[in-house]
Protein backbone atom coordinates (compact mmCIF):
# COMPACT_ATOMS: atom_id res chain seq x y z
CA UNK A 1 0.00 0.00 0.00
CA UNK A 2 1.29 3.45 -0.88
CA UNK A 3 1.89 6.00 1.86
CA UNK A 4 1.74 9.76 2.31
CA UNK A 5 0.18 12.14 -0.20
CA UNK A 6 0.41 9.44 -2.89
CA UNK A 7 -1.75 7.02 -0.91
CA UNK A 8 -4.38 5.57 -3.24
CA UNK A 9 -2.74 7.03 -6.34
CA UNK A 10 -2.11 4.70 -9.27
CA UNK A 11 1.03 5.23 -11.32
CA UNK A 12 3.48 8.11 -11.21
CA UNK A 13 2.89 10.80 -8.57
CA UNK A 14 4.98 13.52 -10.26
CA UNK A 15 5.58 16.71 -8.29
CA UNK A 16 7.58 19.86 -8.93
CA UNK A 17 9.14 21.77 -6.07
CA UNK A 18 10.58 25.23 -6.68
CA UNK A 19 12.60 26.39 -3.70
CA UNK A 20 14.24 29.67 -2.70
CA UNK A 21 16.72 28.55 -0.04
CA UNK A 22 18.57 25.57 1.37
CA UNK A 23 16.15 25.60 4.28
CA UNK A 24 13.15 25.24 1.93
CA UNK A 25 14.81 22.34 0.11
CA UNK A 26 15.42 20.52 3.40
CA UNK A 27 11.92 21.33 4.65
CA UNK A 28 10.46 19.25 1.81
CA UNK A 29 13.20 16.68 1.14
CA UNK A 30 13.82 15.48 4.70
CA UNK A 31 10.23 14.57 5.68
CA UNK A 32 9.70 13.04 2.24
CA UNK A 33 12.74 10.80 2.61
CA UNK A 34 12.30 9.91 6.26
CA UNK A 35 8.63 9.06 5.80
CA UNK A 36 9.66 6.73 3.00
CA UNK A 37 12.26 5.05 5.19
CA UNK A 38 9.73 4.66 7.99
CA UNK A 39 7.27 3.05 5.57
CA UNK A 40 9.90 0.60 4.34
CA UNK A 41 9.86 2.07 0.83
CA UNK A 42 12.91 2.31 -1.46
CA UNK A 43 13.96 5.94 -1.02
CA UNK A 44 16.55 7.72 -3.14
CA UNK A 45 18.22 11.10 -3.71
CA UNK A 46 19.48 12.32 -7.07
CA UNK A 47 20.63 15.88 -6.33
CA UNK A 48 23.81 17.63 -7.42
CA UNK A 49 26.91 17.16 -5.28
CA UNK A 50 26.35 20.22 -3.08
CA UNK A 51 22.68 19.59 -2.36
CA UNK A 52 23.20 15.86 -1.94
CA UNK A 53 25.76 16.60 0.75
CA UNK A 54 23.36 19.10 2.35
CA UNK A 55 20.70 16.40 2.60
CA UNK A 56 23.16 13.70 3.66
CA UNK A 57 24.35 15.77 6.63
CA UNK A 58 20.78 16.55 7.69
CA UNK A 59 19.66 12.91 7.69
CA UNK A 60 19.93 10.97 10.96
CA UNK A 61 22.78 8.43 11.11
CA UNK A 62 21.93 5.11 9.52
CA UNK A 63 18.96 6.38 7.48
CA UNK A 64 18.51 3.91 4.61
CA UNK A 65 18.49 6.45 1.78
CA UNK A 66 20.22 5.71 -1.51
CA UNK A 67 22.22 8.49 -3.17
CA UNK A 68 22.21 8.00 -6.94
CA UNK A 69 25.09 9.15 -9.20
CA UNK A 70 23.79 12.25 -11.00
CA UNK A 71 26.33 12.16 -13.81
CA UNK A 72 25.47 8.60 -14.81
CA UNK A 73 21.73 9.28 -14.97
CA UNK A 74 21.56 12.68 -16.61
CA UNK A 75 23.89 12.27 -19.56
CA UNK A 76 21.05 12.15 -22.10
CA UNK A 77 17.26 12.06 -21.65
CA UNK A 78 16.77 8.75 -23.44
CA UNK A 79 19.51 7.22 -21.29
CA UNK A 80 17.93 8.61 -18.11
CA UNK A 81 14.60 7.11 -19.16
CA UNK A 82 16.14 3.70 -19.78
CA UNK A 83 18.23 3.64 -16.59
CA UNK A 84 15.41 4.88 -14.38
CA UNK A 85 12.96 2.35 -15.80
CA UNK A 86 15.44 -0.45 -15.10
CA UNK A 87 15.95 0.84 -11.54
CA UNK A 88 12.22 1.17 -10.87
CA UNK A 89 11.53 -2.27 -12.31
CA UNK A 90 14.13 -3.78 -9.98
CA UNK A 91 12.44 -2.20 -6.95
CA UNK A 92 9.02 -3.45 -8.03
CA UNK A 93 10.41 -6.94 -8.64
CA UNK A 94 11.70 -6.88 -5.06
CA UNK A 95 8.19 -6.12 -3.80
CA UNK A 96 8.13 -2.32 -3.46
CA UNK A 97 4.62 -0.88 -3.10
CA UNK A 98 5.98 2.64 -3.55
CA UNK A 99 9.31 4.16 -4.56
CA UNK A 100 10.37 7.68 -3.53
CA UNK A 101 12.93 9.79 -5.39
CA UNK A 102 13.83 13.44 -4.91
CA UNK A 103 16.04 14.75 -7.68
CA UNK A 104 17.08 17.72 -9.76
CA UNK A 105 18.72 18.29 -13.10
CA UNK A 106 22.29 19.66 -13.01
CA UNK A 107 22.28 23.44 -13.66
CA UNK A 108 24.21 23.07 -16.93
CA UNK A 109 21.19 21.25 -18.43
CA UNK A 110 18.96 24.29 -17.94
CA UNK A 111 20.75 26.21 -20.69
CA UNK A 112 21.24 25.37 -24.38
CA UNK A 113 20.04 21.77 -24.00
CA UNK A 114 16.94 22.50 -21.91
CA UNK A 115 14.58 21.78 -24.84
CA UNK A 116 15.18 18.04 -24.76
CA UNK A 117 15.13 17.94 -20.94
CA UNK A 118 11.76 19.75 -21.04
CA UNK A 119 10.60 16.97 -23.37
CA UNK A 120 11.96 14.46 -20.84
CA UNK A 121 10.05 16.06 -17.95
CA UNK A 122 6.86 15.79 -20.00
CA UNK A 123 7.48 12.29 -21.36
CA UNK A 124 8.12 10.70 -17.98
CA UNK A 125 4.49 11.31 -17.03
CA UNK A 126 3.82 8.51 -19.50
CA UNK A 127 7.08 6.54 -19.32
CA UNK A 128 7.04 6.04 -15.53
CA UNK A 129 3.29 5.73 -15.09
CA UNK A 130 3.42 1.93 -14.86
CA UNK A 131 5.46 2.17 -11.62
CA UNK A 132 4.33 3.16 -8.11
CA UNK A 133 6.75 6.08 -8.15
CA UNK A 134 6.49 9.27 -6.11
CA UNK A 135 9.00 11.69 -7.55
CA UNK A 136 9.79 15.25 -6.47
CA UNK A 137 11.67 17.28 -9.09
CA UNK A 138 13.44 20.17 -7.34
CA UNK A 139 14.30 23.45 -9.07
CA UNK A 140 16.24 26.28 -7.40
CA UNK A 141 14.44 29.52 -8.24
CA UNK A 142 17.64 31.47 -7.58
CA UNK A 143 19.42 30.16 -10.67
CA UNK A 144 16.71 28.63 -12.86
CA UNK A 145 15.74 30.74 -15.92
CA UNK A 146 12.15 31.98 -16.09
CA UNK A 147 11.39 30.08 -19.31
CA UNK A 148 12.55 26.84 -17.65
CA UNK A 149 10.23 27.44 -14.70
CA UNK A 150 7.41 28.06 -17.17
CA UNK A 151 8.06 24.63 -18.70
CA UNK A 152 8.30 23.05 -15.24
CA UNK A 153 4.81 24.35 -14.46
CA UNK A 154 3.48 22.70 -17.62
CA UNK A 155 5.23 19.34 -17.30
CA UNK A 156 4.43 18.48 -13.67
CA UNK A 157 0.84 17.61 -12.75
CA UNK A 158 1.46 18.23 -9.02
CA UNK A 159 3.27 20.77 -6.88
CA UNK A 160 4.92 20.25 -3.48
CA UNK A 161 4.90 23.21 -1.09
CA UNK A 162 7.46 24.11 1.61
CA UNK A 163 4.75 23.81 4.28
CA UNK A 164 4.27 20.13 3.41
CA UNK A 165 1.20 20.60 1.25
CA UNK A 166 0.53 19.10 -2.17
CA UNK A 167 -1.68 20.56 -4.88
CA UNK A 168 -2.61 20.09 -8.51
CA UNK A 169 -0.68 22.24 -10.98
CA UNK A 170 -3.00 24.60 -12.80
CA UNK A 171 -0.86 24.87 -15.96
CA UNK A 172 -0.11 21.16 -16.45
CA UNK A 173 -0.33 20.03 -20.09
CA UNK A 174 -0.69 16.37 -21.10
CA UNK A 175 2.43 14.97 -22.83
CA UNK A 176 0.57 14.15 -26.05
CA UNK A 177 -0.16 17.87 -26.40
CA UNK A 178 3.01 19.35 -24.93
CA UNK A 179 5.38 17.18 -26.97
CA UNK A 180 3.71 18.03 -30.29
CA UNK A 181 3.93 21.81 -29.83
CA UNK A 182 6.32 23.90 -31.90
CA UNK A 183 9.25 24.27 -29.52
CA UNK A 184 12.23 25.86 -31.31
CA UNK A 185 15.52 25.37 -29.51
CA UNK A 186 18.17 28.12 -29.33
CA UNK A 187 20.20 28.29 -32.54
CA UNK A 188 23.74 27.04 -32.13
CA UNK A 189 26.08 30.01 -32.74
CA UNK A 190 28.07 27.93 -35.23
CA UNK A 191 24.99 27.86 -37.48
CA UNK A 192 25.51 31.58 -38.14
CA UNK A 193 28.60 30.65 -40.15
CA UNK A 194 28.82 28.96 -43.56
CA UNK A 195 28.43 25.17 -43.28
CA UNK A 196 31.48 23.03 -43.95
CA UNK A 197 29.31 20.51 -45.80
CA UNK A 198 26.03 21.06 -47.64
CA UNK A 199 24.32 18.19 -49.49
CA UNK A 200 20.98 17.61 -51.19
CA UNK A 201 19.39 14.15 -51.10
CA UNK A 202 22.58 12.44 -49.91
CA UNK A 203 22.70 8.68 -49.57
CA UNK A 204 23.29 7.47 -45.99
CA UNK A 205 26.72 6.22 -47.10
CA UNK A 206 27.66 9.68 -48.43
CA UNK A 207 26.41 11.30 -45.22
CA UNK A 208 28.49 8.92 -43.10
CA UNK A 209 31.61 9.59 -45.19
CA UNK A 210 31.22 13.37 -44.90
CA UNK A 211 30.88 13.22 -41.12
CA UNK A 212 34.02 11.11 -40.79
CA UNK A 213 35.95 13.40 -43.14
CA UNK A 214 34.91 16.50 -41.19
CA UNK A 215 35.95 15.14 -37.79
CA UNK A 216 39.74 15.37 -38.17
CA UNK A 217 40.31 14.07 -34.64
CA UNK A 218 37.90 16.46 -32.89
CA UNK A 219 35.57 13.89 -31.32
CA UNK A 220 36.37 10.84 -29.28
CA UNK A 221 36.15 7.58 -31.26
CA UNK A 222 32.88 6.71 -29.52
CA UNK A 223 31.53 10.21 -30.08
CA UNK A 224 32.38 10.08 -33.77
CA UNK A 225 30.89 6.61 -34.23
CA UNK A 226 27.73 7.75 -32.44
CA UNK A 227 27.33 10.79 -34.67
CA UNK A 228 27.99 8.75 -37.82
CA UNK A 229 25.30 6.24 -36.83
CA UNK A 230 22.84 8.98 -35.88
CA UNK A 231 23.33 10.93 -39.12
CA UNK A 232 22.94 7.77 -41.16
CA UNK A 233 19.69 6.87 -39.36
CA UNK A 234 18.24 10.38 -39.63
CA UNK A 235 19.08 10.72 -43.32
CA UNK A 236 17.55 7.29 -43.99
CA UNK A 237 14.39 8.34 -42.12
CA UNK A 238 14.12 11.60 -44.06
CA UNK A 239 14.55 9.85 -47.41
CA UNK A 240 12.07 7.11 -46.53
CA UNK A 241 9.43 8.96 -44.51
CA UNK A 242 9.91 12.66 -45.24
CA UNK A 243 9.15 14.80 -48.27
CA UNK A 244 11.93 15.74 -50.70
CA UNK A 245 14.26 17.39 -51.02
CA UNK A 246 16.35 16.24 -48.08
CA UNK A 247 19.16 18.61 -47.18
CA UNK A 248 22.12 17.98 -44.89
CA UNK A 249 24.34 20.68 -43.44
CA UNK A 250 27.37 20.20 -41.23
CA UNK A 251 29.34 22.69 -39.13
CA UNK A 252 32.57 22.11 -37.23
CA UNK A 253 33.26 24.21 -34.12
CA UNK A 254 36.36 23.91 -31.89
CA UNK A 255 34.53 21.64 -29.43
CA UNK A 256 31.66 20.07 -31.38
CA UNK A 257 30.21 19.01 -34.71
CA UNK A 258 26.67 20.08 -35.58
CA UNK A 259 24.59 18.42 -38.31
CA UNK A 260 21.10 19.36 -39.47
CA UNK A 261 18.87 17.22 -41.68
CA UNK A 262 15.80 18.90 -43.18
CA UNK A 263 12.92 17.72 -45.32
CA UNK A 264 9.57 19.24 -46.26
CA UNK A 265 7.50 16.77 -44.25
CA UNK A 266 5.96 17.30 -40.83
CA UNK A 267 8.28 15.01 -38.88
CA UNK A 268 7.43 12.06 -36.62
CA UNK A 269 3.83 11.64 -35.50
CA UNK A 270 4.74 9.81 -32.28
CA UNK A 271 5.10 12.47 -29.54
CA UNK A 272 7.62 10.26 -27.72
CA UNK A 273 9.80 9.67 -30.79
CA UNK A 274 13.46 9.63 -29.81
CA UNK A 275 12.85 9.45 -26.07
CA UNK A 276 11.26 6.01 -26.06
CA UNK A 277 12.03 3.17 -28.49
CA UNK A 278 9.44 2.51 -31.17
CA UNK A 279 7.93 -0.95 -31.37
CA UNK A 280 9.13 -2.01 -34.81
CA UNK A 281 10.72 1.15 -36.16
CA UNK A 282 8.35 1.13 -39.13
CA UNK A 283 7.92 4.90 -39.14
CA UNK A 284 11.46 5.88 -38.27
CA UNK A 285 11.01 5.83 -34.51
CA UNK A 286 13.85 3.40 -33.88
CA UNK A 287 16.30 5.56 -35.82
CA UNK A 288 15.33 8.64 -33.83
CA UNK A 289 15.74 6.69 -30.60
CA UNK A 290 19.22 5.61 -31.72
CA UNK A 291 20.13 9.23 -32.45
CA UNK A 292 19.06 10.28 -28.95
CA UNK A 293 21.21 7.50 -27.47
CA UNK A 294 24.32 8.37 -29.45
CA UNK A 295 24.42 12.21 -29.67
CA UNK A 296 25.06 14.82 -27.00
CA UNK A 297 22.06 16.93 -28.02
CA UNK A 298 19.17 16.43 -30.43
CA UNK A 299 16.61 19.09 -31.31
CA UNK A 300 13.44 19.04 -33.40
CA UNK A 301 12.08 22.03 -35.27
CA UNK A 302 8.86 22.23 -37.29
CA UNK A 303 7.75 25.21 -39.34
CA UNK A 304 5.95 25.97 -42.58
CA UNK A 305 9.00 24.80 -44.52
CA UNK A 306 9.08 21.31 -43.00
CA UNK A 307 10.94 19.41 -40.29
CA UNK A 308 14.55 19.80 -39.17
CA UNK A 309 16.49 17.62 -36.77
CA UNK A 310 19.77 18.92 -35.35
CA UNK A 311 22.41 16.54 -34.04
CA UNK A 312 25.33 17.69 -31.87
CA UNK A 313 28.36 15.63 -30.89
CA UNK A 314 30.87 17.12 -28.48
CA UNK A 315 30.10 19.94 -26.09
CA UNK A 316 26.51 21.16 -26.68
CA UNK A 317 26.47 23.72 -23.84
CA UNK A 318 26.99 27.00 -25.67
CA UNK A 319 25.98 30.27 -23.92
CA UNK A 320 22.36 31.34 -24.40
Amino acid sequence: MRSGAASGHVGYFHEAFVYDSDEELLAVALPFLLDGVAAGEPTAVNLDERNAELVRRALPPGAEVTFLPVGDLYGRPSVALRVYRELLASYVAAGAAQIRVVGELPPVLLGATWDWWARYESAINHAYDDFPLWGICAYDRRDTPAHVLADVARTHPLVARPDGGHEAAGLYTEPTSYLTELRPAPADPVQRTAPLVELTDPTPARARAEVRAADRGLLTPDGLDGLVIAVSEVVSNALRHGEPPVSLRLWRAPDRIVVTVHDRGSGPKDPYAGLLPAGDGSEGGLGLWISHQSCDHVTYHRDAGGFTIRLTAGNPHFPV
